[in-house]
């Protein structure tokens, strides 16, 4: 008897808060451009939006307003799942991060899990004249930054998320947050259905390799249940790689300009993330995969509903 593969989830994240202008003349840098990129990734196949905002001169901001016309933006024009950010930007403090959760209470949003060295501050290193002034100092301050999330900013954030109905997704950059995620829902904390993305490759993190996130599969579930849902990161020239072998092992996939700005391994820039999600499911849909819609994607992942967000 023939038995239907489970349908996989593509996610797109539009812009980030690591990569800076002058690395892609494609980069989304604005609201406008946040907003149709989003949109157009939507239409070419990803059920999640994955959002942070930056300002007119492409600085990250967590300005409410901003965040806000972008939100409403991506809503008025389509029905992705739009999970926004509690990562925000270096520099930002742990009030600014999460303030968006109580402000929009979102269908989903990231929940880091613990604190680590974020590093990035080679980024601009072959970049002679910076588009915009932020940029150089903005990159190069991560050498000595350390991403914070104690257990005390860890439950203060998945408290909020329980408070509003908002689905943790739990970005994990390497092994021991594994183990943070079950202390948290030993301790019951954690109230929702564990999803997690993989967030391999990130310098002060675990590395980018199917070897590695082979390992930190099975060791969430040994830790966390069979029933978690994950899907990854795909970093850098290694995205569809990545992406493809996720899928494979059971997972779903996020590609995106936030996570690398190519199309081509060989250093070929992605035009916007619409190009990237399709590329992706092309790869999917010739390994037989089905792709969920977004309405599809808000029943697997346990998601309330467009409609009760507060944007």
């Amino acid at each position: 008897m023939f038995i239907k593969d489970r349908k996989v989830v593509i996610s797109a994240a539009i812009t980030g808060a690591t990569m800076v202008p002058s690395l892609s003349p494609y980069l989304p840098k604005n609201p406008d451009e946040i907003i149709r990129n989003a949109v157009d990734a939507h239409k070419a196949g990803a059920a999640v939006v994955h959002i942070h905002a930056r300002a007119e001169n492409g600085e990250p901001t967590g300005d409410p307003a901003v965040f806000r016309y972008i939100l409403s933006g991506i809503k008025q024009e389509c029905n992705a799942v739009i999970g926004i950010t509690t990562g925000g930007a270096n520099g930002m403090s742990m009030e600014e991060r999460f303030a968006v959760i109580e402000e929009f209470a979102p269908e989903m949003a990231s929940a880091n899990g613990g604190s680590m060295n974020f590093c990035y501050n080679r980024l601009l290193a072959d970049v002679e004249n910076p588009l915009y002034d932020w940029e150089r100092e903005y990159v190069e301050r991560t050498w000595d930054n350390v991403f914070k999330n104690t257990f005390r900013d860890m439950e203060y954030c998945i408290n909020a998320m329980n408070r509003c109905g908002t689905m943790p997704e739990f970005e994990i950059f390497d092994y021991g947050q594994l183990n943070n995620l079950k202390i948290l829902k030993k301790y019951g904390v954690i109230t929702q259905p564990v999803y997690i993305q993989f967030v391999p490759g990130v310098q002060g993190g675990m590395p980018a390799n199917n070897t590695t996130l082979m390992f930190m599969i099975d060791q969430a579930k040994k830790m966390l249940g069979e029933d978690i849902q994950y899907s990854t990161v795909g970093i850098g020239r290694k995205m569809f790689k990545l992406g493809a072998m996720m899928a494979l092992n059971g997972g779903n996939v996020r590609v995106g300009l936030e996570d690398g700005l190519y199309i081509h391994p060989d250093g070929t820039l992605a035009k916007n993330n619409a190009e990237q999600v399709t590329k992706i499911r092309r790869i999917l849909e010739d390994l037989d995969f089905e792709i969920a819609s977004s309405d599809e994607a808000r029943q697997m992942l346990h998601l309330k509903g467009l409609d009760k967000v507060r944007f």
